[in-house]
């Protein structure tokens, strides 16, 4: 009987973390935006956005077009490491235990995600690279600024355009009612 109850309660488990695990790819279904993300050399013209694409430009020099982009130049030799991170190497070297990410002692291996998550967050801090986020971030600001003058513009026009009818309207309600006294003062029967 227990293990039924320990089973459905499984069974159970694995369901909600499937629905949960859904949750974020289905609010990932609505696209955005169409980006289109390129890298300009020198004085390369940057290609203009059409229709509801938005294309970011991101130059660099024109030294750099044939060269190994920068995040891979980097040499992971002990030679070309500074000395105070060779005395951090040397200071764990003794490290064990729980979070030390070693397969020593109880939870050695739980400190690997946070090594990894440290090391991550290192290298966005001091990638050289583009950062295509903001790019795009700028690129969306250029583009709503605009929609402003814009929308004022057509709404000028659309004003315009409807002073212009209302005016034709009054002109044509006018001559119709001059029309129509002059039809009163002439057509009736005239008197001897």
């Amino acid at each position: 009987m227990t293990r039924l109850m320990t089973a459905s309660a499984t069974l159970a488990a694995l369901l909600a973390g499937a629905c949960l695990a859904s949750a974020p790819a289905a609010a990932q279904d609505d696209p955005g935006d169409k980006v289109n993300q390129v890298i300009v050399y020198g004085d390369d013209p940057c290609p203009a956005s059409n229709g509801d694409e938005i294309t970011v430009c991101a130059r660099k020099p024109e030294g750099e077009r044939y060269r190994i982009p920068a995040p891979l130049r980097g040499v992971d030799s002990p030679t070309a490491q500074s000395w105070s991170n060779k005395v951090d190497a040397y200071e764990t070297v003794g490290a064990f235990g729980t979070l030390s990410c070693s397969p020593v002692g109880a939870g050695g291996s739980q400190g690997c995600t946070q090594q990894l998550l440290d090391k991550a967050a290192a290298e966005r801090a001091n990638g050289t690279d583009v950062k295509m986020s903001e790019l795009i971030a700028e690129e969306r600001a250029k583009r709503l600024s605009t929609i402003d003058s814009e929308a004022a513009e057509q709404q000028r026009r659309v004003e315009e355009a409807e002073e212009a009818y209302f005016a034709q309207q009054r002109r044509q309600q006018a001559e119709r009612d001059a029309a129509e006294k002059g039809d009163d003062t002439t057509g009736g029967p005239q008197q001897p």
